[in-house]
Order: C-alpha cells, then sequence, then structure tokens
C-alpha cells in the first residue's frame, strides 16, 4: 500500500509542478509521475538537509514533492536544451 501512495503523492507532485513552471513539456503520464518520484527525492534530502544538516535521500512529502519536481523539471528542460544545440550553448550578441 506504501508504494501506491508513493505513486500517487508523485503524480500529483509531477503534475502540480507542470503546471505551476510555465511552458510546454512533451512528457506523458509516465514521465510526469517520474518527474513527482525523482521531485520527492530531492524534496527529501533538500528537508533532511536543511533539517539535520545531515544529506539523506528520502521521500518527502506533498510540499516537499513539488518543490522537488520544479526543481528536477528545470534541471530536465536546461538538459534538453542544451541536447538540442548539439552539447554547445549558443551565445547571442557576442
Amino acid at each position: 500500500m506504501n508504494i501506491i501512495w508513493w505513486l500517487i503523492v508523485g503524480l500529483l507532485a509531477g503534475a502540480i509542478a507542470r503546471l505551476l513552471v510555465p511552458g510546454r513539456d512533451p512528457m506523458g503520464v509516465l514521465g510526469t509521475l517520474v518527474l513527482g518520484l525523482v521531485g520527492s527525492l530531492i524534496g527529501g534530502f533538500l528537508g533532511t538537509l536543511l533539517e539535520s544538516g545531515n544529506p539523506s535521500f528520502s521521500p518527502a512529502g506533498l510540499l516537499g514533492s513539488i518543490i522537488g519536481a520544479i526543481i528536477a523539471l528545470l534541471i530536465y528542460r536546461a538538459a534538453v536544451s542544451r541536447r538540442s544545440f548539439g552539447g554547445r550553448s549558443i551565445r547571442r550578441g557576442l
């Protein structure tokens, strides 16, 4: 039953993160679920780091999962945008 709750919270966190961050994301339900689960681990890591100063990976609650999913989504977008230009960053005006 615990795994089912992780999946539900992951799906909710991923969906809310995709709604809060503007822009288009070409990922389906499975991508949203993975985004939320990764976000939960990032949120749990940041929560334990801030709380005790001892970094460890553990799942977070819904709010921590949403914050972590937003961070994961921004990292994903940065990685995809760099890959689409052949790994080279393009600077304009220089």
